[in-house]
């Protein structure tokens, strides 16, 4: 749960505390951008600076900041778009962290970090013009050194990178008393990130101080993410993509005997007979041809069913349009809130799709019959974001009661409820009329009035369902690690391009275990493979669910408390749902596409 910087005893600015402007992505992640009182002249080294000293510390403020102390806060800094990066040394390996932690217990006593070093890395510029280096996502000011015609070739500096190293460091409250903020503090401060000597004690102030060291680098202005976005373990990747075309290639092999062998040997068999040896034959078929009467009957809860599919299509649409935009680097982390921002402005326009195939499933089932079109227009636009819109609203309100700069403003609400109700259900209202519109897909076969009886199964076919998914898990786990780290974890994710590869994989396995799923239902005679086509896959998403409980358990460790813990529940219980009806949509749409193929190749009295 994120929290606001001022919620703790630090020292605010001397104009006062004032927000940022934040985009739609940044509200909804719980970013909140204020100004802080740490001052910086470019190219000007400080040390020693007095900050401030705090007021005493009250019982409530003692035990708030002992509780973020032992939650292990993190504190964020921004100095030009650049978030604070901190170092940190364990045997042979340097670790990346964003921000610096509020402080550390050790034992039964609890220091504070009161002093910060930071280095500020500068590229020197000497091209006159400003606005070669000025980019769309990530602007800059470049500083000139003084010089007064600003067409002069004289240098500026550009930042492109910002540490910090926090200290933990005894000041003695008495000798500041007199001293205003900026002022120089009375003795040299020696800033050792190894120890620790700042307690915090009830009723007794802390003194803030800092320091700044700019340091020329030769990094150049479009490279200064590169430290953010680094990503360890490109092994990995391409061991989960190696893995994942071990499946598919599985599975292809499957799917070819199928298609190629199997059918294609039963059907020719089958036309080179005459007419009196196809009707002794049709006494002695077994297996997917007997249901050929059967196969193409409306399942049940057939709106339902379209319903989903229309919801899936929207959400896997959205999916992959996103992914793509920021594999290409058009969803760069310096323009923060952009990846939210975009996935929600998709989702809105492509409405229209979803309206579109989920009235055409229906005007398919029903053979051609459009009537209901509106009502299945209106469910697709309502199911899933009323879904969302019932875990968020209930997420909120436990976020609200903790305080905490996650939650999401009363204002902010009434915007995503005039989106979804202006933008997104006219625009399903739209794409339900063009599928109304369009023809219907043409079974190729007759069914008859009354169904044939499906014959006892050796075992429960929902079993083989439920299992089917672990081969779609099988090819996104490595990746859901990566994924998780960087949403609870706090980690920078930016490995799009191995994403989008990982997304198709998912696409194709999903769409051949539903293949193969519902070949072997209608093998044994059960002709109920709608709903089964869309769940062998879709089952992918429990066991999903399962792995963010794990994950919960073993990797965040340092979660405390239940409403943090409900959080996380809730979040993943939306992200699940999600991935149910997007990889659901794609084994029922292949299935169908199989079923149809299939039984347009036989003919039928």
């Amino acid at each position: 749960m994120p929290f606001s910087y001022y919620s703790l005893p630090f020292c605010e600015p001397q104009d006062g505390v004032k927000d940022s402007a934040e985009n739609l992505g940044e509200l909804l992640m719980g970013d909140r951008i204020e100004n802080s009182p740490y001052r910086f002249r470019m190219y000007t080294n400080e040390s020693d600076v007095f900050l401030c000293r705090s007021p005493p510390l009250g019982a409530d403020a003692f035990s708030l900041l002992k509780k973020r102390i032992d939650e292990m806060y993190q504190v964020n800094l921004i100095l030009d778009n650049l978030p604070a990066i901190r170092y940190t040394r364990k045997d042979d390996y340097i670790m990346r962290w964003t921000g610096y932690p509020v402080g550390i217990r050790v034992g039964v006593d609890y220091y504070v970090f009161n002093h910060l070093q930071f280095t500020v890395l500068v590229h020197k510029y000497e091209d006159a013009n400003v606005a070669r280096v000025i980019g769309a996502a990530d602007a800059t000011d470049a500083i000139p050194s003084g010089a007064k015609d600003a067409a002069s070739s004289s240098p500026g500096w550009m930042v492109v990178g910002f540490e910090v190293v926090p200290c933990s460091i005894k000041h003695n409250p008495e000798d500041v008393k007199s001293r205003k903020m900026y002022d120089s503090y009375p003795s040299k401060i020696k800033c050792d990130p190894t120890t620790v000597s700042m307690s915090i004690k009830e009723n007794e102030p802390i003194v803030y101080t800092y320091e700044v060291n700019f340091v020329e680098s030769d990094i150049k202005w479009p490279s200064r993410w590169d430290a953010y976005l680094k990503m360890e373990g490109a092994k990995v990747h391409w061991f989960s993509i190696l893995n994942s075309l071990m499946v598919i290639a599985f599975l292809a092999g499957i799917v070819f005997v199928i298609l190629l062998r199997t059918v294609r040997r039963d059907l020719t068999k089958y036309e080179e007979l005459d007419s009196e040896a196809q009707a002794q034959m049709n006494e002695e078929l077994s297996g997917w041809k007997l249901v050929v009467s059967d196969v193409f009957r409306a399942p049940s809860n057939p709106m339902l069913l379209c319903i989903m599919v229309g919801d899936g299509v929207q959400i896997l649409g959205m999916a992959v349009v996103t992914i793509l935009f920021a594999a290409l680097g058009f969803m760069s982390p310096a323009s923060r809130g952009t990846l939210i921002t975009g996935m929600l402005f998709f989702y809105l326009v492509l409405g229209i799709l979803a309206g579109y195939v989920g009235v055409r499933v229906w005007k398919t089932i029903k053979c051609g019959d459009h009537s209901g079109w509106v009502a299945v227009s209106w469910r697709v636009a309502c199911f899933f974001p009323g879904i969302a819109f019932l875990i968020l609203t209930t997420l909120n309100f436990l976020l609200w009661g903790s305080h905490s700069t996650g939650a999401i403003p009363f204002s902010l609400f009434v915007v995503l409820l005039l989106l979804w109700f202006c933008i997104s259900v006219p625009l399903t209202l739209v794409g339900g009329f063009l599928g109304a519109k369009a023809p219907h897909i043409e079974y190729p076969v007759r069914t008859n009035q009354i169904p044939r009886e499906i014959p006892p199964q050796k075992y429960p076919s929902w079993l083989l369902v439920l299992g089917a998914g672990t081969l779609p898990f099988g090819t996104l786990f490595i990746e859901l690690f990566f994924i998780m780290s960087s949403i609870w974890m706090g980690r920078v994710y930016y490995v799009f391009g191995f994403l989008f590869v990982v997304l198709l994989l998912l696409v194709i396995v999903c769409a051949e275990v539903s293949l193969v799923l519902t070949y072997m239902h209608l093998c044994v005679e059960d002709w109920k493979w709608w709903w089964k086509s869309f769940f062998s896959s879709g089952s992918v998403a429990i066991y999903i669910f399962l792995y963010s409980i794990n994950y919960l358990i073993f990797d965040l460790k340092s979660l405390s408390g239940p409403v943090s813990a409900t959080l996380y529940i809730g979040y993943s219980l939306f992200m699940v749902i999600a991935i149910m009806l997007a990889t659901g949509t794609v084994g029922f749409i292949s299935s169908f596409c199989f079923v149809h193929y299939l039984f347009s190749s036989v003919k039928a009295d």
